[in-house]
C-alpha cells in the first residue's frame, strides 16, 4: 500500500509540473501573441506614415501648394486690376465727351404712341 501511495503521489506531482508547465506556455503564448499585435501595430502605423508622406509630395506635385496658387490668383487680380485702371484712364475723357453729347445734343421729337 505504501508502494501505491508514493505511485499516487508521483502521479500528482506530475500532473502538477505538467499543469505549471502547460500554465507557463500559455503565458509565453499570450507574451508573444502581445509583441506580435505590437509589433503588427507599429509596421502598420509605419506604412500609415508613408503612404501619407507619399500622398502628400504627390499632391503637392499635381496640385502646388495653396500658397503658390493664392500669390498667382493675387497676381492674375493685380494685373486686370491695372489693366481695368490703364483702359479707364484712356476712354474716361472720350466716355465723358460722348455723355455730354447725348445730354447737350437734345432733338425734340413726337413720341410714337402719340396719334395725330
Amino acid at each position: 500500500m505504501a508502494s501505491q501511495t508514493t505511485g499516487i503521489q508521483q502521479l500528482l506531482a506530475a500532473e502538477k509540473r505538467a499543469a505549471d508547465k502547460v500554465a507557463e506556455a500559455r503565458k509565453r503564448k499570450g507574451k508573444r501573441l502581445k509583441q506580435a499585435k505590437e509589433e503588427a501595430q507599429a509596421e502598420i502605423e509605419a506604412y500609415r506614415n508613408k503612404r501619407e508622406s507619399d500622398y502628400k509630395r504627390y499632391e503637392q506635385s499635381v496640385l502646388g501648394s495653396r500658397g503658390d496658387r493664392e500669390k498667382s490668383i493675387d497676381q492674375e487680380t493685380l494685373q486686370k486690376i491695372r489693366s481695368i485702371e490703364k483702359n479707364v484712364q484712356r476712354n474716361k475723357q472720350q466716355a465723358l465727351q460722348s455723355l455730354l453729347n447725348m445730354v447737350y445734343e437734345i432733338k425734340p421729337e413726337l413720341h410714337e404712341n402719340l396719334r395725330l
